[in-house]
């Protein structure tokens, strides 16, 4: 890697503004995955022997559900270009019970690299594999005559040199034709017309998979066993537009070199992968307790040498996990990081406590992201006809309810926007397509009486939201 590649990865500070983007609030959590990013292709650059020694610097996020952990560590990834992984802690068993073990997120993990380095790969080959493609669907069209397909196979055809007159006058006109529709073909003019074509699927027998297993893990147990499989020929009829889809992925997958996509996939696992654990504080037993909580401590155990770093056999090649990222969540209610296994706490040196979110928060997050919910419900509406205008002073008083509802009852952040925007449209989504008045304006004292008994009654609230 040289230095180039440094200006090709976002600063620190571009980082954060494009999670702001996305994700109200929580700055110090911002800066702390910016600045891991960065270390990333920081030690790349730095020489061979000190590059094993620079570990990454994982990081534990505190902080009740709904308030940015998850979708912080889900749009690094975009930023990035890097293997991302979310999965959930209690998903995993200890060795020895029945279900996933923790070296799966790896396996996991690599199948995404390989993905990702794949679809690269076939944007690379995609006019080669465009070219093919066309000339498949040129011979389902018009299709070559036997005693032509030697002829089509050599451009330069010396052939037709020794052919007579009149076959030679057919082989031209052949030749004009499928120009013509060759033509046609590019300009898009075959589109709606159907055609037969044949592709290849893999058949894969009723078998049951133990304990949550995917079919990664089975490959991985029972080495080339999606290679086993049988293909099936199979004939479709589709119109041309969906054929070219079909024949060119066809084509792209002859043209790639294996290989090469899996050797690109490992190195940017060990180097660039990123694995967001959620809900790590679920794996913390209670003291002097037996049953599920053995096992909860022991899947803190087989996840230190993970995060340590040891090597992982995937059914690709064998994974160092030495420099792969490590981000944890947990919401921590009743529980604490320092409950964790020391040798594990002493692996995730870095720990940001996340805020819970205020009524200016709750004004933000419905109005400023690119995503944000109001933008979503505008827009839905509008398919119906509907112009919904929502007032400055409404957007304060639904802010306000929210977190009213959140500090008296559960605590669920950005989520409770979700239950409270359904309940304040229910009426105009319900009647929408019926609806004669197609410009509605939400209004400070609509919301006050959609959600009047919600914000004062705290058992409904919690029976509702």
């Amino acid at each position: 890697m040289n230095k180039e590649s440094l200006f090709n990865v976002p600063k620190p500070s571009q980082i954060v503004k494009e999670l702001d983007k996305y994700i109200i609030g929580q700055q110090e959590a911002k800066k702390a995955v910016a600045i891991a990013l960065r270390n990333r292709v920081r030690r790349k650059l730095l020489p061979q022997e000190l590059q094993e020694e620079v570990a990454p610097k994982n990081i534990i996020m505190m902080g009740p559900t709904g308030i940015g952990k998850t979708e912080i560590a889900r749009r690094l990834s975009n930023l990035a270009g890097a293997p991302f992984i979310k999965v959930e802690a209690t998903k995993y068993t200890e060795v020895g019970y029945v279900g996933r073990d923790v070296e799966s997120m790896i396996r996991d993990l690599t199948s995404i690299a390989v993905n990702m380095s794949k679809s690269e790969m076939e944007k690379e080959v995609e006019q080669e594999a465009r070219k093919m493609a066309e000339e498949r669907l040129l011979d389902l069209l018009v299709p070559v005559p036997e005693a032509y397909k030697k002829k089509i196979a050599s451009p330069d055809s010396k052939v037709s040199h020794t052919m007579p007159e009149e076959e030679k006058i057919k082989w031209e006109k052949f030749n004009k034709t499928r120009d013509k529709i060759r033509e046609k073909l590019k300009k898009g003019e075959f589109e709606d017309k159907y055609i037969e074509i044949s592709t290849k699927e893999k058949v894969f027998p009723a078998v049951e998979i133990f304990g949550g297993m995917s079919m990664d893990d089975l490959d991985f147990m029972l080495p080339g066993f999606s290679n086993m499989m049988p293909k099936k020929t199979k004939k479709k009829r589709i119109s041309v537009k969906e054929a070219k889809k079909v024949l060119v992925a066809e084509e792209a997958e002859k043209l790639i070199d294996m290989d090469k996509v899996i050797g690109t996939a490992l190195e940017k696992v060990e180097n660039m992968g990123i694995v967001f654990i959620d809900e790590i504080d679920k794996i913390i037993g209670s003291e002097g307790k037996s049953g599920p909580d053995v096992s909860r401590e022991g899947v803190q155990r087989d996840l230190l040498p993970i995060v340590e770093g040891t090597s992982v056999m995937t059914k690709y090649g064998v994974i160092r996990t030495n420099h792969i990222l490590f981000i944890a969540a947990g919401a921590f209610h009743g529980a604490k990081p320092s409950d964790l296994i020391p040798e594990l706490q002493g692996r995730f040196p870095l720990r940001v406590e996340l805020k819970s979110l205020t009524d200016k928060d709750f004004e933000e997050i419905l109005t400023k992201p690119k995503n944000a919910l109001t933008i979503q419900y505008i827009e839905l509406l509008k398919t119906e006809g509907i112009e919904l205008e929502i007032e400055e002073e409404s957007i304060n008083e639904i802010a306000r309810i929210a977190h009213k509802v959140n500090t008296e009852t559960e605590d669920i952040g950005a989520r409770r926007l979700h239950t409270i925007m359904e309940k304040l449209l229910e009426d105009i989504s319900f009647h929408a397509p019926e609806m004669k008045k197609k410009k509605m304006k939400i209004t400070r004292a609509y919301v006050q009486k959609r959600l009047k008994d919600i914000a004062e009654d705290r058992d409904l609230s919690r029976y509702i939201l």
